[in-house]
């Protein structure tokens, strides 16, 4: 066993910030360095000279974590399971598909999906150097500008555009009665709901909206969506398009279990209601954005170009075996190579555990876990299955300009048109042989249901079995009679992520999971700092303001670890600013009346039962 400790004090020492944004400058042509100014980079802090952070993980909230550590002049580096960063998030290479001068056709877990309610991690974007770009690689960002709720067996699709509406509500205008008739207006336009299943949904959102926060974590965050809008008692329509659809479909996360407060306040608030209002948004971003370019080439790829101007280091193909702690402090972290080989240990002055949940409690031995009590509550947090193909067609086939829900589908079937965003590229000409014009990515959120080409569930199916019934169900959702928008000539090949292992067999496995939200999952999750001093958490599982396994939340767990890792350092560097999800101030006299009732334990105003 050896042990190695990371020494960059010299690299740091003195970096200004005239120096940071002369460097940034350098990077990138278009005025990058002026985005950079405009975003507030941060200066290296003195008291972090010569201090030394291992973090643990390269996907999102790893970077995040080495971003803003590095910009305040720690000495970073990162360990990664991976021979590439990004986690789920990046994009892959399909071996072997890469002719005449082209790249490899581009693959990837699943699609990547922007919200307009994110505001941590587009700040971050908005600091990556990318050459032409003023605002970065927040510039690659592109907006869908419609969705599509596909039916099958011929019944009419839902088609909604999501751009926001041109006449909002005036500040002081946002009342309960006016966002019940939009809503009522929403449901009559776009649906065949009978009338009084729409009324008591507008009913019931207003319940969550005017809801205190002591209710929505003591009350809602008890009760399944799927009880809290009545689903069992209302048509299938009422159950697939308002449950099914915002659950399953969205968040991999089962109706019947899902927390109501996650559910209410980030899907149906933040990122429908306010979304479509233009309230609390990424400044003037629509609702559904994706990147111009696969994932890598648009995002990940520069991160990691800026992070190594800014000194950090990257050991990949590495995984974490535990972290040690000894005397109340982490003294270092055993690693091996993910290939095996001789364990190691690395040592650094601070700890930031930024791996996903499955794999990072299995790192946490027993001395670490009864230092702090929260570690071991992170074994009751649930994963699942959410994992996609991507499909490679010979023609172009732009579905709908934004992101296609299969609502009847049993597998829950949400996907993408992707090459209709890259207009910097021409598929064809840039990717694989030639021969794909298109590649439509489809995500599996529903792995234990039987599917209807074999009768069989996603984990029971081959790979092979798995994409062709992924396929057909596809095409039950979108070829109508007289229109087939996608035919089986038209598909070349596939691609799903290797992570994915053991299909058709005894034992399937994905070592990518997605963390889902049954009910109290929020008082499982753990805070970013730990009761060890020099030890913090950072990940979707993290407890969070936007409370959603998503890259936002990813963002915003790493921007709390590293300023609980700031005070504990005593550093005079500026903290790191945490932008929390919209609250409209109009409906705040309303949560503090809830706030009262709740506590004599009367039911919300709106609540009628």
């Amino acid at each position: 066993m050896t042990t190695e400790h990371a020494q960059h004090s010299q690299r740091h020492v003195g970096h200004s910030r005239r120096r940071f944004l002369a460097a940034a400058g350098g990077m990138a042509a278009g005025g990058a360095a002026t985005a950079l100014a405009a975003a507030g980079g941060a200066a290296a802090a003195p008291g972090a000279a010569g201090k030394s952070v291992a973090v643990l993980g390269g996907g999102v909230s790893g970077l995040s974590a080495a971003h803003e550590l590095a910009e305040r002049g720690y000495a970073v580096t990162v360990y990664e399971y991976y021979d590439a960063l990004g986690g789920k998030a990046r994009s892959m290479d399909v071996p072997g598909t890469g002719t005449g001068g082209r790249r490899p056709l581009p693959g990837e877990h699943g699609f990547r999906f922007f919200p307009g309610f994110y505001r941590n991690l587009p700040d971050t974007m908005r600091r990556i150097p990318f050459p032409g770009n003023a605002g970065g690689v927040h510039d690659n960002l592109r907006s869908g500008t419609e969705a599509l709720f596909a039916r099958a067996g011929g019944r009419p699709d839902l088609h909604f555009p999501l751009r926001r509406v041109t006449s909002p509500p005036a500040p002081g205008d946002l009342t309960p009665s006016w966002i019940r008739d939009q809503i009522l207006s929403v449901l009559d336009l776009g649906t065949s709901l009978p009338a009084h299943e729409a009324a008591y949904f507008a009913g019931r959102l207003l319940v969550h909206l005017t809801s205190c926060d002591a209710r929505r974590e003591g009350q809602w965050e008890k009760v399944p969506w799927w009880d809290f809008i009545r689903a069992g008692e209302m048509s299938r329509e009422y159950q697939v398009l308002l449950g099914i659809g915002q659950t399953r479909n969205l968040v991999a996360t089962r109706a019947e279990i899902a927390s109501t407060r996650t559910v209410g306040r980030v899907i149906i608030e933040a990122l429908l209601l306010w979304g479509l209002l233009g309230r609390g948004m990424d400044g003037d971003a629509d609702v559904d954005r994706v990147l111009d370019a696969p994932t890598s080439e648009a995002w990940i790829d520069p991160w990691e170009t800026y992070l190594r101007s800014r000194g950090v280091e990257f050991v990949l193909g590495t995984q974490v075996r535990e972290v040690v702690h000894e005397g109340g402090r982490v003294t270092g972290v055993r690693v091996r190579a993910r290939d095996g080989g001789e364990e190691r240990t690395v040592t650094a002055d601070h700890y930031v555990s930024a791996l996903p949940v499955e794999h990072a409690r299995a790192t946490w031995g027993r001395a670490l876990r009864a230092a702090d009590p929260q570690l071991g509550r992170c074994d009751a947090l649930k994963t699942d299955w959410m994992t996609g193909v991507m499909f490679y067609l010979r023609t172009p086939t732009p579905v709908v300009h934004g992101h296609l829900n299969c609502l009847d589908s049993p597998w829950a079937v949400t996907a993408v048109g992707q090459a209709q965003f890259w207009d910097e590229r021409d598929f064809a000409r840039d990717y694989g042989d030639g021969q794909a014009h298109d590649c439509l990515s489809a995500i599996v959120s529903e792995w234990d249901k039987p599917g209807i080409l074999y009768g069989k569930t996603a984990r029971e199916c081959t790979r092979e079995e798995v994409v062709a019934e992924l396929w057909a169900q596809l095409k039950d959702g979108l070829n109508d009679p007289g229109r087939t928008t996608l035919a089986d000539g038209d598909r070349l090949g596939w691609f799903m992520d290797p992570a994915v292992t053991g299909l058709g067999g005894p034992d399937p496995q994905n070592r990518e999971q997605l963390l889902i939200h049954p009910t109290g999952t929020l008082y499982n999750r753990p805070s970013a700092r730990t009761a060890v001093p020099n030890f913090f958490l950072a990940g979707d599982y993290v407890r969070t303001d936007v409370d959603l396994a998503t890259m936002e939340g990813a963002n915003e767990s790493a921007r709390r670890a590293v300023n609980a890792l700031l005070d504990a350092d005593n550093s005079d560097a500026e903290r790191c600013r945490l932008r929390e999800l919209f609250r409209p101030p109009e409906l705040e006299p309303l949560k503090r009346l809830d706030e009262v009732r709740y506590r004599l334990g009367l039911p919300n105003t709106f609540d009628l039962g």
